[in-house]
Parts: structure tokens; sequence; C-alpha cells
């Protein structure tokens, strides 16, 4: 069966990327243009986002091969993993990135001239931050496509054998809502051991603690709904409970950072909090969503086909229009306004307009041979 509330999931943990992404043009943190004023009040929404907005879509995504193996064999799964993931970050490479890194090159002074006098003969020069040449937002399509193809072994025979002693093991573990936190052991031991070592880059090679952290996260999402319904049951029946614990652990986690030096013992300590935090939000949205999203519709269908393209377009259009606003007077509501409803307005328009009713442009966006209008009954 279909869990519509995956779908659903996906939809609004994308589109709160584009919220994300937008804060990040007004919070002090690194990016790769910024306002002329920032907010340090942002800080603790964009912190609390932060945390489980990326792990929950690769547990998502391991939710999701689990239903695509069901149909495909490793080597077809293999072949749509590289048409819907390796096609559109190669396009989006040499054609929707690129303005992003041109917007960033004129507005702090290392380039000048027009769109077309940097693209293509500057456009492909060395690779960013040094040259010009990144897949910025779209990183997470090669992450994604290393972990499918790695996995599709261990998927293939935990598909063949799922009555296994891990199966049975996990299982038994979700069974009992605390139990649930056992997931966490691996995770903060990368979190303390590797990410001091590692710290996140998103260029792939050599980006050891984001391969080891988030290939922990898609594997659990494979084996949790390898269990069915044991798992959705736990979650939804549980969900205040983590909801709570979500809280109290986000509190406890903004709390030492504030309040706390650091040390080796506020790392310890933090690098828990951390884990047990996001681990607590994602059971939550889990068990919401369980609860209350998972049914279908005409919205969930047409959204669920638009979010692909929109998660590729969304950074340029508020790029471009961020860089027109950047320099301007106005407050934050004002600017942040314009460019949530310009990103929006301007990714479906280019979506509703261009890419939908062109076919064969689908390939390069991740869509599918054929758009549904009605809502699916079984995963792809």
């Amino acid at each position: 069966m279909r869990r519509y509330d995956l779908d659903w999931l996906r939809v609004i943990v994308f589109g709160l990327l584009i919220f994300y992404h937008v804060g990040m043009f007004f919070v002090p943190w690194d990016f790769h243009i910024k306002n002329n004023v920032t907010y340090h009040w942002l800080v603790y929404p964009m912190a609390f986002i932060n945390q489980w907005r990326l792990p929950i879509l690769f547990v998502i995504s391991g939710m999701g091969t689990y239903y695509a193996l069901s149909k495909r064999t490793g080597r077809q799964f293999a072949w749509e993993r590289i048409k819907r993931l390796f096609i559109p970050l190669v396009f989006g490479m040499l054609l929707i990135v690129p303005p992003q890194v041109y917007i960033e090159r004129i507005a702090k002074g290392q380039f000048h001239g027009n769109y077309f006098s940097y693209w293509p003969s500057e456009a492909f020069q060395g690779i960013y931050p040094e040259g010009n040449l990144s897949w910025h937002h779209l990183w997470f399509l090669p992450y994604l496509l290393l972990f499918s193809l790695v996995l599709i072994p261990a998927f293939l025979y935990l598909r063949k054998h799922d009555n296994n002693r891990l199966i049975r093991w996990v299982k038994k573990l979700v069974s009992k809502p605390l139990s649930l936190y056992l997931f966490i052991i691996p995770l903060y031991l990368i979190e303390s051991l590797v990410e001091p070592f590692f710290p996140v880059t998103h260029a792939l090679i050599g980006d050891w603690f984001a391969i080891a952290n988030y290939i922990f996260l898609f594997f659990y999402g494979f084996l949790l709904i390898s269990v069915k319904e044991t798992f959705w049951k736990t979650v939804e029946t549980n969900r205040r409970l983590f909801l709570y614990l979500g809280l109290i652990g986000f509190a406890l986690w903004l709390s030492e950072i504030i309040i706390f030096e650091d040390s080796i013992w506020r790392h310890f300590t933090e690098a828990f909090l951390k884990e047990f935090n996001l681990w607590s939000w994602i059971l939550t949205l889990f068990g919401y969503a369980s609860r209350y999203l998972n049914k279908p519709s005409k919205t969930l269908s047409y959204a669920n086909q638009a979010v692909y393209p929109f998660y590729i377009l969304h950074q340029s259009v508020m790029l471009i229009i961020a860089y027109y606003l950047m320099d301007l007077s106005w407050g934050f509501l004002p600017k942040s306004g314009v460019m949530i409803v310009v990103t929006f307005g301007g990714s479906w328009l280019i979506y509703e307009f261009f890419i939908r009713r062109i076919h064969l442009i689908w390939p390069l966006f991740g869509l599918k041979k054929k758009l549904k209008v009605q809502p699916q009954t079984t995963n792809q």
C-alpha cells in the first residue's frame, strides 16, 4: 500500500527548504550572498529546522527505495536511479546552478560583465569555491545516488529474506517507543568521533562525516519501512510523547550551546542532544503524518510531481531576486516576503507553463515518462 503521508512529508520538507534558504540570506551564517543587515534572532528557528530537515529526507528516501525495489531488479533500480538523479544533476550543473555562482561573483566584485560573458566561457573554470563549477544546492542528488547504488546488495538481500534476524530484531525494537532511540547510537558515535575531523563540505570527495551520517539514515528508512505497520503503529500512538521529547531535547541542546563554553565535555553532550533532538522530531513528524496525512488528494498528486522541479529551480530563482534586494533599505519582513512569493511563484510558473507541458525535457528534471493526474495506489 502506498504511504501518502510519506509523499506529504516529502512535499512539506522540500517546501520548508525554500523558507530555509530564504532565511540563509538573512541569518549571520555563511551563504553565497548576504543581505545588508543580518538578524541574530533568526538563528534559533533556523537551527531548529536545520536539525532534522535533511535527516528526515534521507530516511524518507530509504523508505521509498523499499517500494522501488518491490517491482524492479537491482539492475533496473540502478538504471532508474541514474536516470532520475544523475541526469538532473548534470543538467543542473550546466544550466541551473551557473546563475547562482554568477550572482555571487558579481555581488562580491569577483566578476564584471553580463551573464553571457560569464556563461559558458567562465562558468566551468575550476571547482567552486575557488573556481566556478559547482552543484550547490543539488549536492543531495550525488549523495543519494551513491547510497542507492552502494546499498543495492544489502537491500536486495533484505527484500528477499524479509524474515531474517535483523528484520525480526528491528520489528521487536520498534514495537516499544523508547527502544526506537537505540537507533541514535551509531549517529551519536559518528557525530562525536567523526564530525570533528571531517566537517561537512557537500563536496562528496572526503566528506566522510556527511557520508557516514546520511547513509545510516538512508539505511534506517529502509529498515523501518520493512517492518511495515509495527513502526507506523508505534509512532502514531506515541506521537505526543515524541513531540514532548523533541521539545525537551531542543531546549536542552540550545541551552547548552548558549550557556556552556567549548570543551570536550560540551562536545560529547552536545552531540548526544543533537541526535536525540533530531530523532525525536523525525519520529514526531512520522507519527503526526501517519495520523492525519495518510490519504490521497489531487493537491498531493500535483505537488508530488512538482516537488522535484521546484527543488532544482528554487535556489536560482531566489538568489536572482535576492541580488536585487540585498542593498535596499527595506526591513526583514518585506524583503523575505518578496523573496518567498517570487521564489515559489517563479518556480511554479516555470514548472506549470514550461516543464510540465514539454514532455521531452521531463528527464532533465527527474520526472517520469507519464505525469499522473489521479493519486497512485502503489509506490514507485
